[in-house]
């Protein structure tokens, strides 16, 4: 299995990026690592940390995209950046899945202007998982790619989000609930009420019905679905909460699933390979987690799985 790594992405790059692929690499012999970026720094970070370098395909690349550029014109301008040249390597089946903790955007604009988006996606989204007290993460999505979302960019999700936790956490029929101010069908805004009831009727998922914001971490959902606006807000209310509460020197095995670091990163659901986005402040041990998280989404075969349910019951027309 090949699993391309963007050495270049995130605060820590290359040294963080090349210690977890080296990791992963070492703990899954049967996982090949593919290095992106400019072969020098990461043949001089192999060295200084007494890395074999072997161990990786390295493809050099001369340029990066950094966090703060407008993703599409930093994408279209920089096809030698190792985001833009390690999505042209998956997009040509060369690698299986690409992760990355660089800028966010020029992931998205690579999985939509390289990979493509399955036929009958409108709008692919990132995912979120969600500590809850039964010891099996929830999945919240979109929490950041779509804003503005109409019903039926929300059933998309569900559907996303249902095929993507039953391949990845081995749970058949997750229960798919939609985040909204009240447990009743007719609370919540144009959107809720729209997508309640689209929902209801979509075959595929097992839809539950609303989810209030108290009960996000509750073991009444699996995937719990909203637009993107809405989904970032939620994810980034709990970051600012448990940093704050952390410095104050709370220990708790539960409140601690709420550190990012536990977790490998955020799939973008909807597009035709699977992608990766890890947080930018990204070290090491959460590079394994990536690396991992994209292989059980290959092996599990999640990306047919999921062109299967989205051509049956999304659009039944499309062409798998």
């Amino acid at each position: 299995m090949r699993i391309g790594v963007d050495a270049m992405g995130g605060d820590y790059a290359p040294l963080e990026a090349i210690k977890g692929a080296y990791e992963a690499a070492r703990i899954h012999s049967d996982y090949q690592i593919v290095l992106f970026g400019e072969k020098n720094a990461i043949e001089e970070v192999c060295l200084s940390c007494d890395i074999d370098a072997s161990i990786f395909e390295i493809v050099d690349c001369p340029s990066i995209i950094e966090m703060g550029e407008h993703p599409v014109k930093a994408f279209a301008s920089k096809q030698d950046s190792s985001i833009a040249v390690g999505f042209r390597h998956l997009a040509e089946g060369k690698i299986s899945a690409f992760l990355s903790a660089g800028n966010t955007g020029a992931m998205l604009v690579g999985s939509l202007m390289t990979v493509k988006a399955i036929p009958g996606i409108d709008r692919p989204c990132l995912t979120s998982i969600v500590p809850r007290l039964n010891n099996h993460p929830g999945l919240l999505l979109d929490v950041g790619a779509n804003a503005d979302c109409k019903p039926e960019h929300l059933q998309q999700f569900a559907l996303l989000g249902s095929v993507f936790y039953s391949a990845v956490n081995k749970v058949e029929h997750p229960k798919v609930g939609l985040l909204n101010i009240g447990e009743e069908d007719e609370k919540g805004s144009i959107l809720s009420r729209a997508a309640h009831g689209l929902l209801k009727t979509t075959g595929g998922i097992n839809f539950v019905g609303n989810v209030e914001g108290r009960d996000i971490f509750s073991d009444d959902f699996d995937v719990i679905v909203c637009d993107g606006f809405t989904g970032n807000v939620v994810i980034k209310v709990c970051e600012g909460m448990y940093y704050r509460l952390a410095k104050r020197g709370i220990q708790d095995e539960y409140f601690d699933r709420f550190n990012f670091k536990h977790y490998g990163g955020s799939s973008i659901l909807g597009v035709n390979a699977p992608v990766i986005v890890g947080h930018g402040i990204t070290k090491a041990n959460t590079f394994v987690k990536m690396i991992e998280l994209a292989a059980e989404e290959v092996s599990s075969g999640m990306i047919q799985k999921i062109k299967d349910a989205v051509a049956a019951h999304v659009n039944p027309q499309a062409t798998v």
